[in-house]
């Protein structure tokens, strides 16, 4: 069937658009006006009468009508042809196509700028591609990607911005689709009240990012000189703080912790008062004992050739007082007064004799414990007798004896006892004497 070919001719022709079956295939074409005209509805107010319209087209049609826009943008010979009859088509169905019916309007924010458009797209996801938005894990879509499109709905699209917050010390990066850091930190939950940034609230978050810093008002408590003091704070250091509450330190002054770190919310700081002074005191350095064999003395006898000396050295200490505590003090030098001089010792190598002839069969045992209580350290009230058998000194080293006699061995001195008696017998103990034969 020819096509008409000027609009008034196919006005008169009375042609409408349809879907024909040629050959088995779904086509699209134009036929002639039905035998029977539209269904007239009689009504009885004023007006021209009403036609029953035809039912609306589907999503099919509409996207088969995109098809077909684009089949004529890539060959402008087929629009020029097509025009005419598509004019004529529109106007028997009063308008209503695929192509119109599936056109909604939609209102897309992107970002804060927003644009009403004219879209066939089926879902926010397809909507979002037609238009070239490109969106990440972090940007926000409402409503989400995938929802299907009605006439009249909003979309918007928030881009997500990168964050380098340093909050109360501790660092790390969050995302925000808000553009201000008062909207950021609304989101983050931070409350700004009191708090330091190193941004100001109204501050514009570029798409690149923002580095912040947030320290957030604190209780810190101070215990001063015997006094407590509490403030509220966004201080950076202990320090800080230290310096709002009014403290100053001095000389060696602290706190019991370190005044760079970040005061904590409720942490309590002692302020620790520092006096630092030094003293210089003499010590003893003990002298050593040299050693040597005399095979002259009996064994167990020894004699002293050179008396021992202790050193002296002048030691220098620093002194610390904590908030009027002393501290325990930390040496720092020293230096020597006096050497030490060592004691010379000659120990005895000689066998001793097992016996004194005419002396063994005493009872030497009763003789030492009537003079002494047989204690051979024992010494008489006046210190000049000693030992088990009260020798004096000079008896006892006439006897071949060194030292004092309460200084040698018991052994040592019965031996030395024995020879005694030989020599003078009994004599010398005038009051125990008997007791050697009783």
């Amino acid at each position: 069937m020819a096509f008409p070919d000027t609009f008034p001719d196919a006005l008169a022709g009375g042609f409408h658009e349809q879907l024909t079956v040629a050959d088995g295939v779904l086509v699209e074409g134009y036929a002639p006006r039905a035998a029977h005209p539209p269904t007239v509805v009689d009504t009885p107010l004023a007006g021209p009468p009403s036609v029953v319209p035809r039912p609306r087209p589907t999503r099919a049609d509409a996207r088969r009508a995109a098809k077909r826009r684009r089949t004529f943008a890539a060959n402008p010979d087929t629009f020029r042809r097509f025009v005419p009859q598509a004019l004529v088509v529109a106007f028997l169905a009063g308008g209503t196509t695929a192509f119109v019916a599936n056109d909604k309007a939609v209102l897309l924010d992107v970002d804060g700028t927003p644009r009403t458009l004219h879209t066939f797209a089926d879902d926010v996801t397809e909507l979002l591609a037609d238009e070239g938005v490109t969106v990440g894990a972090h940007d926000h879509i409402s409503p989400a990607p995938g929802t299907g499109l009605d006439h009249g709905d909003e979309v918007t699209v928030r881009y997500g911005r990168p964050v380098d917050l340093t909050l109360d010390g501790h660092h790390r990066r969050v995302w925000t689709t808000a553009d201000t850091v008062e909207g950021a930190l609304r989101e983050f939950g931070i409350r700004a009240e009191g708090a330091y940034l190193s941004a100001s609230p109204s501050a514009r978050i570029a798409r690149t990012g923002l580095t912040l810093t947030v320290r957030t008002e604190r209780t810190v408590t101070f215990m001063a000189d015997g006094q407590e003091r509490t403030l509220r704070t966004n201080a950076a250091t202990v320090g800080e703080a230290l310096a709002q509450a009014g403290i100053t330190l001095h000389g060696q002054d602290t706190t019991s912790v370190d005044p760079a770190s970040f005061p904590r919310d409720g942490r309590t700081v002692s302020v620790l008062r520092i006096t630092d002074s030094r003293e210089v005191r003499e010590e003893s350095i003990p002298y050593a004992v040299e050693r040597s064999e005399d095979p002259e003395l009996f064994r167990g006898v020894e004699r002293v050739e050179r008396a021992g000396r202790n050193g002296v050295r002048r030691v220098t200490y620093a002194v610390r007082t904590v908030n009027g505590v002393r501290q325990k003090p930390r040496r720092t030098g020293e230096e020597l007064v006096h050497r030490p001089v060592s004691r010379v010792v000659r120990t005895g190598t000689r066998q001793r004799p097992a016996s004194v002839a005419g002396a063994d069969g005493l009872n030497w045992s009763a003789l030492a414990a009537c003079e002494s209580g047989g204690r051979p350290g024992a010494v008489d009230p006046s210190g000049t007798y000693g030992g088990l058998y009260q020798f004096d000194t000079r008896t006892w080293q006439s006897l071949g004896g060194s030292g004092r006699p309460q200084d040698a061995p018991a052994a040592e001195q019965t031996y030395r006892a024995k020879k005694l008696y030989v020599q003078r017998g009994a004599s010398p103990w005038p009051h125990c004497g008997r007791r050697l034969t009783g």
